[in-house]
């Protein structure tokens, strides 16, 4: 039971001495008592709040940047009607900043014996999943002087997805996996690659491709035309060690490896190969296996939604033995990691033969733009110190790049924006080159 503003400030009126009111007790009473009276009639026939029935429909999930709509839908089971105020808390990062107040509270009236909808619209700044908090109902009397309050739980959790941002590169890269398998004129030929047809040659094709027994049964010189082979294995390995929680711009590592992750799974699943994803630091976050093309993309958000980097060193020989489980056959396992010296040398490249005897292997890792900018900074001494640790910088990690080549490693380094179609490009070439 609360007292509002507008019955203090009347009770407060009643209360004034001389020069207001009669300055007697009987004057006071005269006054104050059909207040009294009115605020307890006012009290009376407020619905009560703990007989409210509550329940919750809605979106179950959304991407990053987009809107959720959850619905709630309160039942007045009493015989006096519903004027409310209602307060839909969920955590903070469920609103935009600045749009908390306006998008969690609600006024509505629910008549005697009936049920009304009012739907709270999230709009959530983080990945994740974002739970309900309460909800509370503050319930006025006809004439607003009292109120009844009460709090509910009313469950309800919103999954929030990555973004998948890079998807606007998809149409282009299909297109580029068209032509590598055939469909178009442009015809590739590489080591384990299959065969597809015969046409007639061309200058500049490869003469270790015509085919002498079709050539004499025709008048013209014929080549064989080959496609990339279809179900090969990879194997998305996400690093959610310490390396990953570095934020570059406005998000962690993290983020932008989920999305060059979502662009190379969409597009290999269009060659028909199979993909697994797996998230590690010191133990197993996340897996995803044997998923068909249709179930893939949306269990790769789903898994990856709720991950966040753990404040921890990667135990590498961890990460290389679980990868080694997890693909047991000839695989492309695809490592989206640091490009860091200390962690690639103290931990990766002692294990490192243990993967590539066995697979293809790809490290992608996400690069700093800001410190391509501090290179080429100039015109005062801030700046020439800052290009000299840019350049000191960038030098160490070619010099950490050319390692991981050495030990037949394939290493994409690039910015968030680029790193997703670069790694795209990088698993068409190695498809192209029957690499898979």
């Amino acid at each position: 039971m609360a007292l509002t503003g507008r019955a203090a400030l009347l009770a407060a009126l009643g209360s004034l001495p001389v020069g207001i009111w009669e300055p007697s007790w009987m004057g006071m009473l005269a006054v104050n008592a059909p207040l009294a009276v009115a605020c307890a009639c006012d009290f009376a026939l407020a619905a009560p709040v703990r007989r409210l029935g509550l329940a919750r429909s809605g979106d179950t999930s959304a991407r990053l940047g987009e809107a959720a709509d959850v619905t709630l839908t309160i039942t007045n089971p009493s015989g006096r009607p519903l004027r409310a105020h209602v307060r839909d808390a969920w955590p903070p990062s469920s609103w935009q900043p600045g749009t908390e107040v306006e998008a969690s509270r609600h006024q509505l009236t629910v008549p005697a014996g009936e049920r009304r909808r009012l739907t709270t619209r999230l709009r959530p700044t983080r990945r994740g999943d974002r739970q309900s908090d309460r909800v509370t109902i503050r319930s006025y009397g006809p004439l607003r002087l009292f109120s009844r309050q009460g709090t509910h739980k009313v469950p309800w959790t919103v999954r929030v997805l990555p973004p998948f941002t890079s998807r606007k590169h998809l149409p282009s890269k299909l297109a580029r996996l068209r032509e590598l398998d055939g469909r178009t004129s442009v015809l590739t030929r590489g080591e384990g690659t299959e065969f597809d047809s015969l046409r007639e040659y061309v200058p500049g094709d490869d003469t270790r491709s015509i085919d002498w027994r079709a050539t004499a049964r025709q008048t013209s010189v014929a080549v064989r035309t080959w496609r990339p082979e279809r179900d090969r294995h990879i194997l998305v390995v996400l690093d959610t060690g310490r390396t990953s929680a570095g934020r570059v711009g406005d998000a962690p590592r993290l983020d932008a490896s989920m999305d060059a992750a979502l662009l190379l799974a969409a597009l290999a699943s269009r060659a028909g190969d199979r993909v697994d994803l797996l998230a590690y630091d010191r133990r197993v976050r996340a897996v995803v296996q044997g998923r068909t093309a249709k179930d893939l993309l949306p269990s790769l958000v789903n898994a990856m939604a709720p991950l966040e980097p753990e404040l921890v060193e990667t135990n590498a020989r961890g990460l290389t033995a679980t990868a080694l489980r997890t693909a047991p056959r000839r695989s492309l396992i695809v490592l989206l990691s640091s490009l860091d010296a200390a962690p690639i040398e103290e931990g990766l490249l002692p294990v490192l033969p243990q993967l590539t005897q066995r697979h293809t292997v790809l490290l992608a890792s996400v690069a700093d733009p800001h410190i391509a900018r501090m290179a080429t900074s100039r015109g005062n001494t801030d700046a020439v110190y800052e290009a000299a640790a840019a350049a000191q910088a960038q030098t160490e990690r070619h010099r950490t790049a050319e390692q991981l080549r050495r030990h037949g490693v394939t290493v994409v380094d690039a910015t968030p924006n680029d790193l997703a179609p670069a790694l795209a490009d990088a698993y068409l070439a190695l498809k192209a080159a029957g690499r898979l």
